[in-house]
């Protein structure tokens, strides 16, 4: 903890910061009274920050893993002090329309995480009431698109509250197709499926979004002209059949034209469905997944997380 004092002081010297670390040993543990005993110790961190320049205006960033590394942690936040100081070019306001995006991990994280309520979900998928429900009727994504719960190389424990074991992966998503459902002891229970040890919930605890083949490096360059979309705020479904998404973007949002930043963008609110943002809008995914734990601590924290990319959109719609 010492160190990371020390080195937020040095990397963030003369700059506007205010932020959270969460780091150490997480504990959990499950016993009953027929004698089965589970155990789970993990050891991470978390650092998640904003640097401000002034009134709204701010950049949102995060580090974390299983140890601390100062390279990192230095190109993080020299990256995060870069987009700060671009936050002072004239600010640009668009118009409502469709434009080339890409989301980064961060951003594209809000968007996965609507998914998970009912998304992946067996008893929602026996009711009809998955936001993925016209995947259900044959519908799917871009081919690129492989998402698993990877239980094996996540932060959560291998049982659920009751003591079932789940398994290292479970393929929920392949090649754009849906795959296997979420299905918890109760649920296996009542549709006669075979449960595979998720909570009550079934919610994906350790999602995993396959990398693609656009390094981030290039990211800009092959953006071209078009929004690059840091954070995503605000989220709700605004058709959840249909699986449509709306939300806002707001800090480090910005402008790009000829693969350079040019300008912060005003925030705006979208309004698009899952099946063009991971579908037939979706251009790639960058080769390099971001770790990125969650990062809420009311009562305890949290072992869920996800490991993902960012993405690269030929258009994204905006209606405000």
């Amino acid at each position: 903890a010492q160190e990371v004092v020390e080195q937020t002081l040095r990397f963030a010297k003369g700059r506007d910061l205010v932020g959270f670390y969460a780091g150490g040993t997480m504990v959990r543990g499950f016993a009953n009274s027929l004698g089965q005993r589970n155990g789970h110790e993990v050891d991470n961190f978390n650092f998640d920050w904003c640097l401000y320049r002034q009134a709204d205006q701010a950049v949102k960033t995060s580090y974390a893993g299983f140890g601390w590394n100062p390279v990192d942690f230095a190109a993080k936040m020299q990256r995060a002090s870069e987009q700060v100081e671009l936050l002072s070019l004239p600010v640009r306001r668009l118009e409502p329309g469709e434009y080339r995006a890409y989301l980064a991990p961060r951003a594209l994280e809000d968007i996965m995480y609507m998914l998970t309520w009912g998304g992946f979900s067996a008893r929602a998928r026996q009711t009809k009431q998955s936001p993925l429900l016209r995947m259900q009727e044959g519908r799917t994504l871009a081919s690129q698109v492989t998402i698993t719960e990877n239980t094996g190389e996540g932060i959560a424990p291998a049982f659920q509250a009751e003591g079932f074991i789940k398994p290292p992966v479970v393929s929920l998503i392949s090649g754009g197709k849906l795959a296997d459902a979420l299905a918890s002891p109760r649920s296996a229970k009542e549709y006669k499926l075979a449960t595979n040890g998720a909570g009550g919930n079934e919610s994906p605890e350790s999602m995993d979004l396959a990398a693609g083949a656009l390094a981030e490096k290039d990211v800009l360059a092959k953006l071209g002209t078009g929004l690059y979309i840091s954070n995503l705020w605000y989220l709700n479904f605004s058709d959840r059949p249909a699986g449509r998404i709306t939300g806002m973007t707001r800090f480090a949002t910005f402008w790009v034209e000829s693969g350079k930043i040019v300008a912060p963008v005003t925030p705006m609110r979208f309004d698009d469905s899952i099946y063009r943002i991971l579908g037939e809008s979706l251009v790639d995914l960058t080769s390099e997944q971001e770790f990125l734990p969650d990062t809420s601590t009311y009562v305890e924290r949290q072992t869920g997380s996800a490991r993902l990319p960012g993405a690269l959109l030929s258009a994204l719609r905006f209606t405000l």
